[in-house]
């Protein structure tokens, strides 16, 4: 791969005394990739074990990447270089009627940004291998099991044709997908159904190039989706009502091509097909997202479909907000009850993506003129009724979620802060390293309490002037108060990031 190193192999097992630091991630795809490299750059030794050959493919699905997940990229110092490789929407229409407009959002990153998933992977691995994750490559999971203060992750490799081996570790992260071996092991159930069947995908040239970066559209049984690739290839979506046969039925590009010109009223000329396949579009959740010392995290802990892109997208956010936790326990900063609140958290959204992305495409496939009344009439109320709109995007690009605030707490606590800008710059730069940063009304000059905390000034930020916050490394608010007092703002930095 252009411009990063090869992942540094490794095949000894860790001793006990060091495994207590140490975290398993299983799988290489985008959530696995951002939760290694937050761990590697906080310090924390990490394995990432993926069953594939090392290398990055093109047959990816997403094309996506919304608002609060470039807000995240951000604090990375990636999204401006995936930025500049993909192309920006402003506005999407819905149902032949419905414009969405993005470019009213509260974020920096006011569009959702069209690149292949692949790109966002490059990014991520680049990241990890120069923050020092340990790659296993080839590498296939058989067991886990759990034993005290640490976890035993049973592996084989390559391919599952080598000697096993033990891995152990003080916690593992399962991001292997929705056939998690991770999930099986822990006896997670996954419970949920087939929405649409036999879903056909194809990576083909066009003759003839739509008039929109993004094209979709059902009529009658069909739908259809195009997306660029950004290398003279498109990605072509489609789905035929009554079309159901196993996702191991052959496909020919004269079926795709007969999709696309009942859905959208012509093929484009397409042709020279690099790549095609069916799937089938499963809604599932585990009830769970961690056992003991095993947690789950983006597609292993939840599918649905893809309407509304919101699959990798939750997935990164998943491995967001659960990374800098890990680090924070497996630091000796915070008490390990800090781990629950990942459930709490991410498992309510996950949930309502669930519902937002089946009521898309439950609505986009309407047919019958029951059905169809019902879609104009959502369709109508969604665009005359602002803050239900506003709602609803801000759910689908993920700016609209909050992490509720503990009973008593101020009412910012678990609120999103936008990248609001500070005297000595923006607050996710601040943020790069998994650093808390502490937003006051003035120059506090309290002395600095840990190496993982900036002490800055924002200009304006909420309506109230005299808010302390304290913004977790996933750009949450942690703790905040109205005119705070020094000894109140060390209480908060002692308890969200062990300061001594």
């Amino acid at each position: 791969m252009t411009g990063t190193a090869d992942p540094t192999r490794t095949t000894s097992t860790p001793s006990p005394t060091t495994a207590l630091r140490d975290v398993i991630v299983v799988g290489a795809g985008p959530t696995g990739l951002l939760l290694a490299g937050d761990l590697a750059a906080a310090g924390v030794p990490v394995t990432l074990v993926e069953k594939r050959p090392h290398r990055i493919s093109n047959l990816s699905r997403a094309f996506a990447v919304h608002a609060r997940t470039l807000e995240q990229l951000d604090a990375r110092g990636l999204a401006d270089e995936l930025e500049a490789r993909g192309q920006t929407l402003d506005r999407v229409r819905l149902f032949g009627r419905l414009t969405v407009r993005l470019d009213t959002l509260p974020s920096r990153f006011n569009h959702v940004l069209v690149i292949p998933q692949y790109e966002v992977e490059k990014a991520l691995e680049r990241r990890a291998v120069e923050a020092g994750v340990r790659f296993r490559y080839e590498t296939e999971v058989t067991g886990v099991r759990q034993s005290g203060d640490t976890v035993t992750v049973e592996v084989r490799g390559p391919r599952g044709e080598g000697e096993p081996e033990e891995l152990t570790a003080a916690y593992v992260v399962g991001a292997d997908g929705h056939r998690s071996t991770v999930r099986e092991a822990i006896g997670l159930p996954f419970p949920g159904r087939s929405v649409i069947r036999s879903v056909v995908l194809a990576d083909v040239r066009l003759d003839e190039q739509p008039g929109t970066l993004l094209t979709g559209g059902a009529v009658g049984d069909a739908f259809a989706f195009l997306a660029p690739f950004g290398d003279g290839y498109h990605r072509v979506v489609g789905w035929l009502r009554g079309r159901d046969v196993p996702d191991s039925e052959p496909l020919e590009l004269d079926e795709v091509r007969e999709i696309t010109r009942l859905a959208l009223g012509r093929d484009y000329g397409m042709r020279d097909a690099r790549w095609m396949s069916r799937f089938h579009s499963d809604e599932r959740q585990a009830p769970a997202y961690r056992v003991g010392r095993v947690f789950l995290a983006g597609d292993a802990a939840h599918v649905h479909s893809p309407a509304g892109g919101q699959g990798m997208n939750t997935g990164l956010q998943d491995a967001a907000n659960l990374g800098w936790k890990l680090a924070a326990v497996l630091g000796g900063h915070v008490d390990p009850a800090l781990l629950d609140t990942y459930q709490a958290e991410r498992h309510p959204v996950g949930r309502s993506v669930l519902r937002s992305s089946g009521g898309i495409v439950r609505l986009a496939m309407a047919k019958y003129p029951w059905t169809l009344a019902f879609r104009s009439a959502v369709t109508a109320f969604l665009d005359r009724v602002g803050p239900v709109r506003t709602r609803v995007i801000g759910q689908v690009t993920g700016v609209g979620y909050t992490y509720g605030a503990p009973r008593g707490a101020h009412r910012l606590v678990g609120t999103r802060v936008p990248d609001v800008t500070l005297r000595s710059g923006r607050l996710h730069e601040a943020l790069r390293g998994g650093r808390f940063v502490l937003i006051t009304p003035g120059s506090c000059g309290l002395h600095t309490a840990g190496d993982r905390t900036d002490r800055l000034t924002v200009e304006q930020w909420a309506s109230d002037r005299r808010t302390t916050v304290l913004v977790r490394p996933d750009g949450y608010v942690a703790w905040a108060a109205d005119d705070a007092d020094g000894p109140a703002v060390e209480a908060a930095l002692t308890a969200a990031v062990g300061a001594r």
